[in-house]
C-alpha cells in the first residue's frame, strides 16, 4: 500500500535536512588597505608651498635665562669709618651727596688721639735731648775728656729715643693724621682731639650709619660711597649649565623696572666654586650707568648666550606645536611626509637644538609644515 504525505510534512523534512547540512562560510571579502594617518600626501599645489633641507650638526649656542638683580661695582665702592674711638660731634654729608676723595664726611672728639698726639710730643722733645747730648758726647769724646764707653751710651740713649718718637709718629698715621698734620703739630706744639672722617673715594653717599653724639670705634662702617658710573649685573647659574658659561660670553640684561630695556655686556667674572646652599654658581657683568637709571637691588634677567656645542639643529620654522607636542614633518618619499614627534632644546636666534625623534641627515620641511599639519588635521576630521 502506498503512503502518501502531505505538502506540509514535506516542507519540514527538507528543512531538517538543510539544517542537518550547517551552513558553508561566506567568502572572505578583499582586504582593505590601512592608511597611516601621520603621512601626509601632498598636490603640486602643496609642493609648491614647501621647501625641505636636511638636518644637520653643526656648533650651536643656548640663550640661558638667569634671574639676577643690579648691584653695586664693588670695586667702585668704599666702606668709610673712623680711624679712632671717639664720640661723632657733626656730620658734614648726606645721603645721594656726591664727595670726592679728602672731603670731610663726619667730625669726632677722640681722647685716644689726644693722648697719642701727647705721646708724638713727648718723643720728639726726647729725642731731640738725647740727638744733643750725642752730640756734646761726641765733641766730649774728640777732646779727650769722655772714654767711648760713655760716647756709645749716649749714641744708644739717642737710638733708643729716634725709635720710640718713629712709634709715635706710626701710631698718630694709624690713627689718620696726615704726614702734613703731624709735622705741623711737631712745629706747633698744639694738641687736637678732633678727628675728621673723610672720602676715599669719588662718588655718592649711599648709606649713612651714623648719628651726632654717637660713639663709634676703628670697626664701624659709618658712611658707603660708591660710584654708581658703573654697576654690576649678579646672577647665580645653575651648576648644571656653569660649564657652558666663561668669561667674556655676551650677555644681554633685561630690567623690568625700565619696560625690559635690554642692555648688552659681556661677562666679566664666572665663580670658580659652587654654593652649595642654592647649587649655583655666581656670574658677574659690568654695566655703563652714566645716565644713573639703573640702581642697585632692582630686578634683571640675564640672558646669557653660552659656549658654542655640537648639536643637531634644525630652523624654528620647522616646527609645529599641535596638541601640546612639538612636530617636524619628515620626507619619506617625493610628495609623501610624516609627522615626527621630537624633543627639542635650547633656542638660539632661528635655530632650535633637537634632543630627540630625529637624526643628521633627516630632510625635514622647513617652509610649509603649518600647512602640512592643517592638512594632516583635516583628514583626522573626515
Amino acid at each position: 500500500m502506498i503512503q502518501r504525505f502531505s505538502p506540509t510534512v514535506a516542507l519540514l523534512a527538507l528543512c531538517l535536512a538543510l539544517g542537518a547540512c550547517g551552513k558553508k562560510p561566506e567568502p572572505a571579502g578583499a582586504p582593505q588597505e590601512r592608511i597611516d594617518p601621520n603621512i601626509v600626501v601632498a598636490d603640486q599645489a602643496m609642493m609648491a608651498r614647501i621647501k625641505v633641507a636636511p638636518a644637520s650638526v653643526e656648533p650651536f649656542s643656548e640663550v640661558l635665562r638667569v634671574a639676577g638683580r643690579i648691584d653695586f661695582d664693588r670695586q667702585r665702592m668704599a666702606r668709610i669709618g673712623a680711624s679712632v674711638t671717639g664720640r661723632v660731634t657733626d656730620i658734614t654729608t648726606m645721603l645721594g651727596a656726591n664727595v670726592k676723595p679728602g672731603d670731610v664726611l663726619a667730625r669726632l672728639h677722640s681722647t685716644e688721639l689726644g693722648s697719642a698726639q701727647l705721646a708724638y710730643l713727648k718723643a720728639k722733645a726726647q729725642s731731640e735731648l738725647q740727638e744733643n747730648a750725642r752730640e756734646r758726647a761726641r765733641l766730649l769724646f774728640a777732646a779727650d775728656v769722655i772714654g767711648k764707653a760713655e760716647l756709645q751710651r749716649r749714641e744708644n740713649e739717642y737710638a733708643v729715643a729716634a725709635a720710640e718718637l718713629r712709634a709715635a709718629y706710626d701710631q698718630l698715621s694709624v690713627l689718620g693724621m696726615s704726614r702734613a698734620a703731624i709735622e705741623r703739630m711737631g712745629r706747633t706744639g698744639e694738641i687736637s682731639s678732633f678727628s675728621p672722617v673723610v672720602s676715599t673715594l669719588h662718588g655718592t653717599v649711599v648709606e649713612l650709619k651714623v648719628a651726632p653724639g654717637q660713639v663709634v670705634q676703628p670697626a664701624d662702617a659709618l658712611f658707603t660711597v660708591a660710584d654708581l658710573s658703573k654697576v654690576w649685573a649678579v646672577a647665580d647659574v645653575p651648576e648644571q649649565q656653569a660649564d657652558l658659561v666663561a668669561e667674556g660670553q655676551t650677555v644681554d640684561i633685561e630690567v623690568p623696572a625700565l619696560g625690559n630695556r635690554r642692555i648688552q655686556g659681556q661677562l666679566i667674572y664666572v665663580g670658580q666654586v659652587v654654593n652649595p646652599s642654592t647649587r649655583t654658581v655666581r656670574v658677574h657683568t659690568s654695566i655703563d650707568n652714566a645716565d644713573g637709571r639703573l640702581k642697585p637691588a632692582m630686578l634683571a634677567t640675564m640672558l646669557i648666550t653660552s659656549r658654542p656645542t655640537e648639536q643637531l639643529v634644525i630652523p624654528a620654522s620647522a616646527i609645529v606645536r599641535y596638541d601640546n607636542e612639538d612636530l617636524v614633518y619628515v620626507e619619506i618619499a617625493p610628495g609623501r611626509y610624516r609627522a615626527t614627534q621630537v624633543q627639542l632644546g635650547g633656542t638660539y636666534h632661528d635655530r632650535r637644538a633637537v634632543v630627540s625623534g630625529l637624526k643628521a641627515g633627516d630632510r625635514v620641511v622647513i617652509e610649509g609644515a603649518f600647512h602640512l599639519n592643517n592638512q594632516r588635521i583635516g583628514v583626522e576630521v573626515e
